[in-house]
């Protein structure tokens, strides 16, 4: 677009990307050695890098101002729409941790590391998790967000899971102890769900997913109703023709997207002779990268209006385009072309293997989740801005963490530390994984310490933009 629990069912996924799993797989196991060889390979690597390394941290001397750090990708950001990014960092602790990945990747990039890489998600944090829908149509949980992905030391993702544990507990005015646990149950349902997919065959691990009803049989029974109703709901407004009445427009009998200044415009590019055929081409473009029976889909629509929408806390400024598609039988298709940028983790674990970041998050997400968006593709814009390409809104389900007690939180984490085992194993060989983390505590324990005192940390950076705000260093746009 011119310049977005342990319970595990085994299914068939509708597709096998096999040959994208190959083409970006991450370091780890060595093929066709035992899972117990693997395993005695990740024993050992405690002995250089103890387990309870993991629990440090200290920020460094040179780590300098972290508003500035943050700043830098300003830049290439559309600059009327930076002051709501910094406007929702604002809000919260939580809330600027959400959106500071790049300075937790390069924080993390100065703690010691296995060397053991996945594909890892590059910022994973537990508002990136959630239900949608299926092509079977269908409610599973899982990650949801792959805008940083790319392969990485596997601890960088655990790390940061802990961490917004603990952010989201204070948030709700959860002890630090409670904190702590909820961090160390999340790591140790990882641990535990890695080590049982590291056993598992592989086709095994690739059908994995969380279905609803998986979900819903670990809940507290006065909460199952309640979650129920969210997931039959979700799949009633699931699809574009029920977003349209919301999103969309008719006039003068001609469909189009409407605006809701400053989160969705049409900007001034739009009314340009030549925008129609740029989206022409872009869509050819994005066609070849569906299989084939995506693309026989895709050409029963066309293409009507095109806008600016803008989309969550690290994204913000990010282009976002939203495109409106009618069929012959006036049914409306959204689609969201969202910009990929370089990972943040980039600088840090290595330069992406694809030619484009929109094929890197593509490639990552297909890895990663057990299923994935039937429109998921990517593109180049005509001034080179690399996009990802999905369907706007597909049934997604978000968390409704301010609505948590404690046990809700601590079921939750749970649930994220199982849906990361699997992501990772799904992704590349785990045994190593597995071998070092053992049957013991230590990691876990380290993970609760390491995420009180990183929490900490991103408190201390929030207060630092709350300074830079009154000093008129950082403008920022709140929202009503």
């Amino acid at each position: 677009m011119p310049d977005d629990n342990s319970s595990i069912r085994l299914v068939i996924s509708e597709r096998d990307d096999t040959k994208a799993a190959v083409a970006s797989a991450p370091t780890g196991d060595v093929p066709h050695r035992s899972h117990a060889e693997h395993e005695t390979v990740g024993k050992a690597l405690r002995e250089a890098v103890p387990r309870a390394e993991h629990a440090k941290w200290k920020k460094p001397s040179d780590r300098g101002d972290p508003i500035a750090l943050l700043q830098a990708s300003d830049t290439e950001r559309l600059p009327e729409l930076v002051p709501i990014r910094w406007g929702r960092m604002l809000a919260s602790p939580f809330a600027f941790y959400r959106g500071s990945a790049g300075l937790m990747a390069a924080d993390l990039a100065k703690t010691r590391s296995t060397g053991l890489r996945v594909q890892a998600c590059g910022d994973c944090h537990l508002m990136n998790f959630g239900g949608f829908a299926t092509p079977e149509r269908s409610i599973i949980f899982d990650m949801n967000d792959f805008d940083e992905t790319l392969p990485a030391p596997f601890e960088w993702d655990v790390k940061r899971l802990a961490a917004s544990f603990v952010l989201a507990a204070r948030s709700l005015g959860f002890s630090d102890a409670k904190g702590r646990d909820v961090a160390e149950t999340a790591t140790r349902n990882y641990r535990k769900r890695l080590r049982d997919f590291a056993e598992m065959h592989p086709t095994e691990v690739w059908y994995a997913r969380l279905t609803a009803d998986d979900l819903i049989a670990t809940l507290p029974k006065n909460r199952r109703a309640i979650v129920r109703d969210r997931i039959e709901k979700a799949l009633e407004r699931s699809g574009s023709e029920m977003d349209f009445p919301k999103l969309g427009q008719v006039v003068g009998g001609q469909p189009s997207i409407r605006d809701a200044p400053p989160l969705i415009f049409h900007p001034e590019v739009t009314r340009a002779p030549a925008f129609k055929g740029v989206i022409d081409a872009m869509l050819a473009e994005y066609r070849e990268t569906l299989a084939e029976d995506r693309r026989s889909l895709l050409d029963r629509y066309r293409p009507m209006d095109a806008a600016i929408k803008v989309v969550g806390i690290g994204s913000v400024g990010r282009r976002c385009w939203i495109l409106l598609m009618m069929s012959t039988s006036n049914e409306p298709l959204f689609l969201q072309f969202k910009e990929a940028a370089a990972s943040v983790l980039e600088p840090f674990a290595g330069a992406c293997a694809y030619p484009h970041h929109g094929q890197r998050v593509v490639m990552g997400q297909r890895l990663m989740q057990p299923t994935s968006d039937i429109f998921l593709g990517w593109v180049t814009g005509a001034n080179g801005v690399h996009f990802y390409v999905r369907q706007l809104r597909d049934a997604k389900i978000k968390p409704l963490i301010e609505t948590f007690d404690e046990e809700m939180l601590d079921l939750f984490a749970k649930t994220c530390g199982t849906v990361l085992a699997r992501a990772h194993a799904k992704a590349g060989g785990v045994s190593q994984i597995s071998g070092y983390l053992g049957s013991g505590d230590d990691f876990d324990e380290a993970m609760g310490r390491f995420a009180i005192t990183y929490a900490d940390q991103a408190e201390r950076d929030h207060a630092a933009l709350k300074a830079a705000v009154r000093q008129g260093k950082v403008r920022v746009m709140q929202e009503a």
